[in-house]
């Protein structure tokens, strides 16, 4: 089977997950068209708000997205064509599940923030942790995400970085203190475009270039061989970093990722009814997984081998430089324009939702209604006084240990949702599975990297395993051992 099958073969898997084994998922939690969502019975004009379907998978899709799919989709390529496997079975049974049980139980706790929900499965002490992860997690998010794109954006217009950075900020301001049916109930489609334009940019090159000869002059199709390279069992990083675990970690964003769980109480509160949670939480999940293998196909095929990309983004190149050359050879000047603009959407929605989320956790941690101007500015001010701080400084070395919280996060999250499901008397394999393989790549990580611990690799991966054989087994006990009805009426 050659290159193009497989791109063709994988995008299928992907959407076919979502109608097969989403559905699945949606059979374990059992979703009630009887109950009042968050939405319904807790309206305020602010944070619970119903909006249409459509406008809330948007929302949702452009939060998780950020520039993850697009930057760590190349970047993890450069450990060969295994990164595609991992995204097509990481989406579906990790982030998926991820993603759909996470905002459910959100949805059933009156729409409660992460550190809420782990807090009441993994206790209390797991509740202040997390408060405090997710807090300093989700303001790293809205700082990069603003100073990313600001730094694309500045060659592009010829203003200052530091001048994007204060414009993205002003935008993150209001989109986290108004309504949310006001700034991202209306942007956000406005968003979506720019979105739509790049993916099906991309994707229609890849499609078309087996029949470039065929097609009009003014397509501007080049051809080429999609993934020429297909050796998907070898490590080829150029720098011979360890496939298991750093491809796991910088591919989070488009296979299973933490910073997910703490995006999908917003729009839980918008929901009008269970059964949107699959659309919404699940299909923005796979949708975000089909950028993720776009991306990382695209970026395989235009320089061949995982060598040639790791050439392209060493010495100090940032991935955005290799996503500009394909987006300009493929495209032309006027597409590549469109298409980083749409790398520049994906990030700036994200650090919004991130900074807004950050708002209603720290309103849960001092139990601030949000209803009034005055007590969401309350918070605001003081958080966005430390956002901008933070973007001044070096925040290279603590980047590197964003992707090994994030997966944390994610770790975190399915054992909780293990231990729901397990207290439910349902299937809960569907989420202890993935938890312990992502409790053992984040373990692995801490114990073998030489950043952290820098122990042998041998000897981690036993304490590893370990590890995660003694955090299932209690995982499991404690969700045995908790009440079966917990979920209030609303």
């Amino acid at each position: 089977m050659n290159g193009y099958c497989y791109f063709i073969l994988g995008i299928l898997i992907l959407a076919a997950g979502y109608f097969t084994y989403g559905r699945v998922l949606e059979k374990i939690f059992r979703p009630d068209a009887s109950r009042q969502t968050p939405a319904v019975a807790c309206t305020d004009g602010v944070d619970y708000v119903v909006m249409p379907r459509w406008r809330v998978f948007l929302i949702q899709l452009l939060n998780i997205a950020g520039l993850g799919p697009i930057f760590g989709a190349v970047m993890g390529v450069l450990y060969g064509p295994a990164a595609l496997l991992w995204i097509v079975i990481g989406c579906i049974f990790g982030g998926m599940v991820h993603d759909y049980f996470s905002g459910m139980i959100s949805l059933r706790h009156k729409g409660e923030n992460l550190p809420e929900i782990l807090g009441r499965y993994l206790g209390s002490q797991a509740q202040w942790i997390s408060r405090a992860v997710c807090i300093v997690f989700s303001v790293l998010v809205g700082v990069v995400f603003a100073v990313g794109p600001a730094a694309i954006l500045a060659p592009m217009t010829g203003w200052s970085v530091s001048a994007w950075v204060w414009i993205i900020f002003g935008y993150y301001f209001l989109a986290t203190i108004l309504p949310i049916q006001a700034i991202m109930g209306k942007v956000y489609p406005l968003f979506s475009v720019a979105l739509i334009i790049m993916v099906v940019g991309i994707l229609g090159v890849m499609l078309l270039a087996p029949f470039a000869e065929f097609m009009p002059y003014w397509m501007h199709i080049p051809s080429m061989e999609v993934l020429p390279d297909l050796d998907f069992f070898h490590n080829r990083h150029p720098a011979d970093f360890p496939l298991f675990p750093v491809m796991f970690i910088t591919i989070a964003c488009g296979a299973v990722s933490g910073f997910h769980a703490t995006q999908s109480p917003l729009m839980a509160r918008c929901l009008k009814t269970e059964q949107e949670g699959l659309p919404v939480f699940g299909g923005a999940m796979i949708t975000e997984g089909i950028i993720a293998f776009i991306w990382a196909a695209a970026a395989l095929t235009f320089y061949g081998t995982p060598e040639a990309l790791g050439a392209a983004t060493a010495n100090g190149k940032a991935p955005a430089l290799a996503i500009q050359m394909i987006s300009e050879s493929w495209m032309g000047h006027v597409g590549s324009i469109l298409v980083m603009v749409g790398v520049v959407i994906l990030p700036i929605s994200t650090g919004d939702g991130a900074l807004r989320v950050t708002r209603l956790m720290i309103a849960d941690c001092f139990k601030l209604n949000q209803e009034q101007l005055s007590r969401r500015l309350m918070i605001a001010i003081p958080l966005f006084a430390a956002a901008i701080a933070v973007s001044s400084m070096d925040y290279a070395i603590i980047w590197q240990y964003f992707g090994w919280a994030n997966q944390l996060l994610a770790a975190a999250t399915l054992w909780a949702v293990s231990i729901y499901l397990r207290s439910k008397n349902r299937c809960c394999w569907t989420a202890a599975v993935p938890a312990a393989f992502l409790s053992l790549v984040v373990l692995q990580y801490l114990f073998s990297s030489p950043e952290m611990c820098g122990f042998s690799y041998e000897a981690s991966l036993v304490c590893s395993v370990l590890l995660v054989a003694v955090i299932g087994v209690l995982c499991l006990f404690r969700g045995s051992g908790l009440e079966k009805a917990e979920e209030p009426n609303l």
